[in-house]
């Protein structure tokens, strides 16, 4: 005990002799800690960390795909079918959370997500609430259904956590629902649903009229005994059947059961991994930068260790002296990355809740704090074994006998090279990486959406569709919505749609055109629909490319067939050039006069971010039955074109909105800017980290590259000394210099590409890279690593060239 507290004491007086030494390592253990640690927590918190489900090995989510091979869920009808006549599954559960729902609270309505599930959708996952009960048998159907279960987060915010809250009628949309149980802390399905209201479901009018309407996902729980294998091949047989029954609506149908935890973290899976895989390259790089640090600090400690091996040490006593003066390092390493974590995590959270499911639940716990201090002293061991094994098994007679030439060999300076190469190789792969990124996110938001995106503001709108029973959602709401909006001073145009563009994609249906030949029974003949106001046009900037705009002036009576306007991609695929597109007709009907008109073709509008344009067509709303608008426009979404700042007319829009219904919560509007930005939040996440690390590799790369030119500077101070004796010039000493920092910044990159190009399938989770359409982008961020390495080194080969050669000998 007594030569442990020596070797502490004089491991803190050494960090007090050379603080500059002793802070480039502790920033770079920080740093490199810091950043694993940060990504270690989402690692934990993403993939790591079991599902709050009982049992979540034993759930899986049906997906069921259509004969054209296309993701088709199930329709009511269908999903029934399955769940009374298959035998591999304990519990087979059907949801959806398209809607949100309005809560009334004394302070005002609240707008929370909103859960419809079958009555054993609780069954599936096995989670027991904390108070009250879930649904019983037989609580999905009409007259049964008005309860809700509450989340925990709901409960806490908006009920204030009282246990008196089971049994309590509660209003939501209008209608009084009786609340029966509340959820523990951590359930959530699905897991983006942090907020949220589970009730049984409540099928619209149109999901119980025809097994054509998919819109339901399923989730099921195996038997006990029944593997995934057996129960997917039991529901391909009865999915078989069921198609040979419905052909029309379920023929070719197949089914593939996936594990619960694959479809929760599929899509972050190998992101998450791609970026653990980064981050152990930044780790390398600061440990191989300290490894560095520590043999350049031995070779000018190489006499003090040989004369303290020369009075008596054993090599035993020496390594414990260097691993401790480490360790002392790898402390207020591990307590600056805790710190950098913690302020790494609270930053990424921004992304983290949009960008994953699971990503609100990534934090600095237990587990991953002991691992930063373990990743730090695993690190800082690393690090400095090396330099310890070589300085305790050096020959103290030739130590002691050498003069300047002390780590000048050969293998000392193949092992500083080694580091360096290493070093620029890996900080190059991050760069490139952020650079792909940074280019492939500025490309996709300044791609041509078919709209100009500045000036325009959303503001999704909720409706509470009991206030609504009987009356006419366009005349009453919409309508006096829009055009009292579009009066506001400083607003350009006002409209809505069901779905706002870039989005996500909505609702499709098979279509076909009157008087075309039957379509390949294998072609996918679907095109997406929305439902829009006449402003929404004019509003968005969308071009009229033939025939005429939606206009309720022209508006068809209802005994009639409606109208619709189709983009440039439904054109292009369905209807041949030879023909006016404004005068087809959609065969959705046996008579002709009753047949869906198309009466204009307008731009492609993307309906999601970085895919192209689907065929689309666009239907009025003021051409719908108010059964059918009371049922599908419940929730809208108003768009904005201002002249300035779209955000400023954000108080005047929550005044006539809550002037109009004052029930009607509003939710934060955004700009279409934002919206677009909210579409590429991974991609901007990958970015920003990726950029970090870069930064942060780049920076070590470049004091690893000082530290190294500085060390053989001093360390070869004679042999300079002598060669400018001998004649050599300023000029030839600086050029001596940098020749060997440009062979090993080009080694190094050249190591790099080749590490890029070796590793571009991972990297593929993340971005694409290009080797020959993004080859002058490659080139340039290879030229940026090298400028930036020569620049690290020439202030230390300056002072090599400044050496007086007679100061140098005498020296010596």
């Amino acid at each position: 005990m007594s030569t442990i507290l020596q070797d502490i004491h004089y491991a803190l007086r050494q960090a007090r002799k050379q603080p500059g030494f002793t802070l480039i390592a502790v920033l770079t253990l920080a740093l490199g800690v810091g950043a694993a640690t940060a990504i270690f927590s989402v690692v934990d918190a993403v993939i790591l960390r079991p599902l709050p489900y009982a049992q979540p090995d034993r759930i899986v989510v049906p997906q069921t795909i259509s004969k054209q091979g296309y993701t088709q869920p199930f329709s009511w009808l269908s999903f029934k079918d399955v769940r009374t006549q298959n035998h591999s599954f304990a519990a087979f559960s059907a949801s959806f959370n398209y809607n949100r729902v309005n809560l009334q609270t004394p302070s005002g309505p609240v707008s929370l997500g909103a859960v419809q599930g079958s009555d054993d959708f609780f069954t599936v996952f096995g989670v027991a609430p904390i108070l009250g009960r879930t649904y019983m048998p037989g609580e999905d159907q009409p007259g049964k259904n008005d309860v809700v279960v509450l989340s925990y987060e709901v409960w806490q915010t908006n009920f204030g956590g009282r246990s008196d809250v089971v049994g309590q009628t509660v209003q939501l949309d209008g209608k009084p629902y009786i609340c029966i149980g509340v959820m523990p802390a951590g359930f959530r399905y699905p897991m983006s649903e942090r907020n949220a209201v589970y009730t049984p479901i409540h099928l619209p009018v149109w999901a119980n009229q025809g097994r054509g309407s998919h819109f339901l996902q399923t989730v099921a729980r195996l038997k006990p005994g029944v593997t995934r294998e057996q129960a997917q091949a039991e529901m391909n047989a009865l999915m078989a059947n069921i198609g040979k029954a419905y052909p029309d609506t379920d023929g070719g149908r197949r089914m593939k059961l996936i594990g619960i935890g694959d479809s929760v973290n599929g899509e972050a899976r190998k992101s998450v991994w791609t970026l653990a895989i980064a981050v152990l390259a930044v780790l390398m790089i600061g440990c191989l930068n300290v490894a560095g640090l520590l043999l350049a600090r031995g070779v000018k400690r190489e006499r003090e260790m040989a004369l303290r091996a020369a009075i008596g040490a054993s090599r035993t006593r020496l390594i414990r002296q260097i691993l401790t003066e480490s360790l002392l390092l790898a402390f207020f390493g591990a307590a600056g990355g805790i710190g950098l974590a913690a302020a790494l995590l609270a930053a990424m959270r921004v992304f983290l809740i949009q960008a994953m499911q699971r990503g609100a639940d990534a934090s600095l716990n237990g587990s991953v704090l002991a691992a930063a201090v373990g990743l730090s002293l695993l690190t800082s061991i690393a690090a400095s074994l090396a330099p310890a094994l070589r300085l305790s098994g050096s020959d103290p007679n030739r130590a002691l006998k050498s003069g300047a030439n002390a780590g000048t060999t050969r293998a000392h300076h193949r092992v500083r090279s080694g580091f360096i190469i290493t070093q620029v190789a890996l900080s190059l792969v991050l760069l490139v990486v952020a650079g792909v990124l940074l280019r492939s996110i500025e490309s996709d938001s300044h791609q041509d959406l078919g709209f100009d995106s500045h000036h325009l503001l959303a503001v999704e709108v909720n409706l509470s569709p009991a206030r609504y029973q009987g009356r006419n959602l366009w005349t009453d709401f919409y309508q006096p919505l829009e055009e009292r909006v579009g009066h506001l001073p400083g607003v350009r145009g006002a409209g809505l749609i069901n779905l706002i563009p870039v989005q996500a994609y909505g609702s499709n249906q098979d279509i076909h055109i009157t008087g075309q030949p039957p379509y390949p029974p294998d072609q996918i003949n679907l095109a997406e629909m929305r439902f829009v106001t006449p402003g929404y046009f004019n509003a968005m900037g969308i071009r009229l490319m033939r025939g005429r705009q939606l206009s309720p002036s022209l508006d068809i009576s209802e005994n009639k067939a409606g109208t619709i306007v189709v983009n440039q991609a439904f054109v292009k695929k369905y209807i041949p050039a030879s023909l006016d597109p404004a005068v087809q007709h959609l065969d959705d009907n046996d008579d002709l006069s009753k047949k869906t008109a198309i009466v204009g073709e307008v731009s492609n509008v993307h309906q999601k971010l970085g895919e192209p344009p689907l065929a689309e067509m666009d239907w009025l709303i003021t051409e719908m039955s108010a059964a059918d608008m009371g049922s599908m426009l419940m929730s809208d979404n108003l768009i904005v074109r201002t002249a300035g700042d779209p955000k400023a007319q954000i108080p005047a829009i929550r005044a006539i909105i809550h002037d109009l219904d004052p029930t009607v919560p509003v939710r934060a509007p955004e700009t279409m800017d934002e919206v677009i930005a909210d579409q590429l939040v991974m991609e901007r996440m990958a970015t920003w980290l990726f950029g970090i690390f870069a930064a942060l590799a780049l920076l070590l790369a470049v004091v690893g590259l000082y530290g190294l030119i500085s060390h053989e500077v001093e360390m070869g101070t004679r042999d300079i000394g002598v060669r400018m004796a001998l004649g050599a010039t300023r000029l030839s000493v600086l050029q001596m210099i940098l020749r060997r920092v440009v062979v090993l910044l080009v080694a190094g990159v050249g190591g790099g590409l080749a590490l890029a190009y070796a590793t571009k399938q991972l990297i593929a989770s993340v971005t694409v890279i290009d080797f020959g359409h993004q080859a002058f982008l490659l080139a340039g961020l290879a030229a940026t690593m090298v400028v930036i390495g020569l620049g690290a080194a020439l202030l230390p080969a300056r002072r090599a060239s400044s050496i007086e050669p007679m100061q140098a000998l005498r020296t010596e």
